[in-house]
């Protein structure tokens, strides 16, 4: 039985010493005594000796308080509960944020912000203003750059050694996420030419020998069946039919399966048959006959680098489906425990966005996670006279208070001196900054939330010199 939630919530579930005398439609709200010792939340990272859980919960009383960080995936809470947190998003925080920001008045006193922060709350607990957002859509902008693509590592945790999860098919984001990944990874080599090598052929000749028999298939083969004219050989052919590409074709044709068959996911904006047409007649003369056991067994070139990466996504879309290709048309699946860095993700569609905005610079103009002691910069924008230290808030507050410690947290860091130097700042000048944060797709705004870097900086906040906010629209189902 699974929990369902959004990102950054709290739940609520009681508890009961017999969980079998609850009705089997309340018992979603429940939970056992004797199971609150098994929940161990999943620790997605640690950064700068901090760990970061998938999600925290707090035992009060009767009840247990499940609550929800920014990550959103599927993981067991015991061993029969499960926990889902869905990519859903409460937009009433960014207005939230956008009224505090927008207020000129400096001395506000203790009663107002207490009283703006009570108005916050009520309004978030009110309004219902989720909106669930399109993670493959963000994925495939992220993609879209191989600047960014290269960033991808540490966005998803897998645990493929806990026991698998079942799940209808369009609750799944774990493998769309995977098929995206390899598509555009088979697409660069597409783009770049199909590796070739030297790859082992074995065959049957006739009245010729070529390379060294196999004397046992010889036997089996052609001697017990009184083909002495018949030779079975073992050569090498220097050509594109080598292991690496055949995997790749095997996987690819799962994935071709997967796309027919959850067109849902890949509509619009998302779809993807473009990039497939692209690829499918580089493979047209590739087998798909391989033993998955070899490709443990490879090297590879560095000049092809893009093989590495596509074959360890192509293994866990494989271990995905079990290696059997009927369950992509599955209405239910089995999925591993997963999880998906949205905070990561927002910077990273941030930073496609950046250079899509602005086709003239390189990645080396916006220094994504420039790091000094123990400080990391989103983004470090050095392009021109346009210098500027930027902020990516995926996780916003509506406390007026910690509103404006996040908005100093990015005007320290444009005091660091290694950011004055890289920027190459004299001590009388000030570094402007710039928070970036998601926001709702509103009409007509396409051009102002553009962030070409002539004109980002059009928005000041209010009580701040020099610190300036833009908002950015993220796709939503």
């Amino acid at each position: 039985m699974g929990i369902f939630i959004r990102e950054h919530i709290a739940y609520k579930l009681l508890l009961t010493n017999d969980f079998r005398l609850i009705e089997e439609k309340n018992k979603k709200y429940y939970l056992c005594n004797s199971s609150v010792d098994k929940i161990k939340p999943r620790k997605f990272k640690t950064e700068r000796g901090k760990d970061y859980p998938c999600f925290s919960h707090k035992v009060s009383g009767d009840e247990v308080v499940l609550k929800s960080e920014y990550f959103v995936g599927l993981d067991w809470l015991t061993k029969d509960r499960f926990i889902h947190v869905e990519p859903k998003l409460n937009f009433s925080v960014v207005e939230t944020f956008e009224k505090a920001s927008d207020e000129n008045k400096e001395d506000l006193s203790e009663e107002e912000i207490e009283r703006f922060d009570k108005e916050a709350k009520k309004k978030i607990e009110s309004e219902n203003s989720y909106k669930e957002v399109n993670v493959i859509a963000m994925l495939m902008k992220i993609m879209s750059h191989n600047e960014v693509a290269k960033e991808t590592d540490q966005l998803l945790l897998i645990d493929w050694e806990e026991s698998e999860i079942e799940i209808k098919q369009k609750q799944d984001l774990l493998t769309p996420f995977l098929v995206v990944k390899f598509i555009k990874l088979l697409q660069d080599i597409t783009r770049k030419g199909l590796k070739k090598s030297y790859y082992k052929v074995q065959e049957n000749l006739r009245n010729r020998v070529k390379g060294k028999i196999l004397v046992g298939q010889q036997i089996k083969q052609n001697v017990f069946k009184n083909r002495f004219t018949n030779t079975v050989c073992e050569y090498q052919v220097f050509g594109e039919d080598s292991i690496e590409n055949q995997f790749l074709k095997k996987v690819f044709l799962f994935c071709i399966q997967y796309l027919e068959n959850n067109d849902n996911y890949f509509k619009g904006e998302n779809n993807i048959t473009c990039m497939v047409n692209y690829i499918r007649p580089s493979f047209e003369q590739i087998s798909s006959e391989v033993d998955i056991q070899d490709i443990k067994h490879l090297k590879y070139n560095p000049f092809f680098k893009e093989y590495k990466e596509a074959i360890k996504i192509g293994q866990q879309i494989l271990k995905r489906f079990s290696y059997n290709i009927t369950k992509t048309i599955a209405e239910k699946i089995s999925t591993p425990p997963f999880w998906i860095d949205m905070p990561k993700m927002f910077e990273l569609y941030v930073y496609a966005r950046f250079l899509e905005d602005n086709p003239s610079l390189l990645a080396t103009n916006f220094n994504y996670q420039f790091a000094i002691h123990g400080n990391s910069l989103d983004f470090l924008i050095c392009a021109g006279d346009k210098k500027i230290v930027v902020d990516a808030k995926y996780k916003l507050k509506y406390n007026y208070s910690q509103i404006h410690e996040d908005i100093r947290q990015v005007a320290g860091y444009a005091r660091l001196n290694k950011v004055r130097e890289k920027l190459k700042y004299s001590d009388n000048e000030e570094i402007p900054c710039l928070i970036i944060y998601p926001k709702p797709i509103r009409n007509n705004e396409s051009d102002k939330e553009s962030l070409k870097i002539e004109n980002i900086m059009t928005t000041e906040i209010g009580v701040y010199h020099k610190v300036f906010k833009r908002g950015v629209s993220l796709p939503i189902l």
